[in-house]
């Protein structure tokens, strides 16, 4: 028993005159993964049943469907090509792959039985479009160690994904419940379901371990397909006909520790800017004379406790400016460093020289001693001019290495030259 193409022309003009069957898919939508094929119109033969496909029926076949043609519970014949075929119990299995690959044939020779009841004639579709819109979410978090974080975090997601079905025969032997005439993708996805979320753990802890970080997770669905794909290719694609065809994220989640980790990770990255973080402490000072200015005892008694608590907190809150400040300097030092090609200990002299010197008790100062503690200004030590024509405070010049010469009493003058006398000999400017 097989089937064999018909022509168009025999089908649509002859068919009403024939003892002939038309036999089409029941209503095929697109949850629906299996279904048996109805008798659309019978001829003249009025007593065969329902269970029975006569020799001589025309079978109709649309696009994206696998029809089987089982007799017996036995699979018979099968197409994967759309089109009008004609039941002939003479014939051979033709065997129709359509765009379906060759290792199908081998998945015929070795199924023979599927789940139909036996002694009685059967035509099933398979529905080999994408199946889309599965919903999945996990039920508990899933831990993910980042690498930007140093952090275990632990992560909720939920999305769809599409199934295909690359085998008909192995998924109808294996998926299909037995003696079902119609299975929606809902009817056998829970236990499916257990080994998607099973696979997708796996492919989120591989994801961690190629260093992809948590918040790019949402944007790596191409790539969590791939993963998924490559997770459940032998329990599924193998063993069931059927493989992973795209998975899309909706969301992802934190649970409150790791969303707690990843602000407090994110807030300290930002303060570790000194002009971010002398931002801060300003913005903190002004929200506290603005409190200070509506407090419900006076705007007097507000700003003399405000004013008890910076004598208290002054030296550190200027301690914590002055070491801002510092470091801002000591960035724009380097970019003037990288923008003029500037020395850095030169830019560092100029700088501190317009801008005051800081205290070792943390306050800025533009005199020759601290208005806070009356320390005296540290001296810098004495810088000297190489022949190279660079600026050095030290022994050795920082550009050539030369040694710094011997002055035998000689000084430099605040125009450059060096003197031996009393005066400059540039200048006239006495010897300080």
């Amino acid at each position: 028993m097989g089937i064999i193409k018909a022509a168009i022309k025999s089908v649509s003009g002859g068919l009403a005159d024939q003892w002939l069957e038309v036999i089409e898919p029941e209503d095929m939508g697109e949850r629906t993964v299996f279904t048996g094929g109805i008798k659309t119109r019978k001829g003249q033969n009025k007593k065969g049943t329902d269970g029975t496909v006569s020799n001589g029926s025309v079978i109709h076949v649309y696009d994206n469907q696998f029809m089987m043609l089982v007799d017996g519970g036995r699979i018979v014949d099968y197409t994967a090509e759309p089109g009008y075929f004609k039941v002939d119990n003479s014939a051979l299995p033709s065997l129709f792959n359509g765009e379906l690959k060759d290792a199908i044939r081998e998945s015929f020779s070795r199924i023979k039985f599927g789940g139909g009841t036996p002694a009685r004639q059967k035509v099933f579709y398979i529905n080999l479009q994408e199946i889309k819109g599965i919903k999945f979410g996990t039920r508990n978090p899933i831990n993910y160690f980042d690498n930007f974080y140093n952090a275990e975090l632990f992560l909720r997601t939920h999305g769809t994904y599409s199934i295909k079905i690359t085998d008909p025969i192995k998924f109808y032997s294996e998926a299909v419940p037995r003696n079902a005439s119609k299975v929606q993708i809902e009817d056998i996805n829970e236990q499916y379901m257990a080994e998607f979320l099973e696979a997708l753990q796996s492919a989120i802890n591989q994801m961690s371990a190629d260093g992809i970080r948590i918040s790019y997770v949402p944007s790596k669905g191409r790539e969590l397909g791939k993963y998924m794909a490559d997770t459940l290719d032998d329990g599924w694609n193998q063993l069931r006909g059927m493989e992973i065809q795209a998975v899309g994220i909706a969301s992802v989640t934190y649970d409150e520790k790791s969303t707690e980790l990843i602000n407090m990770r994110n807030e300290g990255a930002m303060l570790s800017d000194p002009t971010v973080r002398e931002g801060y402490m300003q913005g903190h000072v002004a929200r506290g004379l603005e409190a200070a200015g509506s407090n419900t005892a006076g705007a007097m008694t507000g700003f003399m406790g405000m004013g008890m608590g910076m004598n208290a907190m002054g030296s550190a809150m200027g301690a914590a400016s002055a070491a801002n400040m510092q470091q801002m300097q000591m960035q724009q030092a380097a970019m003037q460093q990288q923008n003029t090609g500037m020395p850095n200990n030169a830019a560092m002299q100029r700088q501190n020289a317009a801008q005051g010197w800081i205290c070792e008790c943390g306050v800025k100062n533009s005199g020759k001693f601290c208005a806070e503690c009356g320390k005296p200004k540290p001296q810098e030590p004495e810088s000297w001019t190489c022949a190279c024509g660079q600026v050095n405070s030290g022994k050795f010049c920082c550009e050539c290495g030369k040694p710094r010469p011997e002055n035998n009493g000689a000084w430099t003058c605040a125009c450059g030259q060096v003197n031996s006398g009393k005066f400059c000999s540039q200048c006239g400017q006495p010897r300080q």
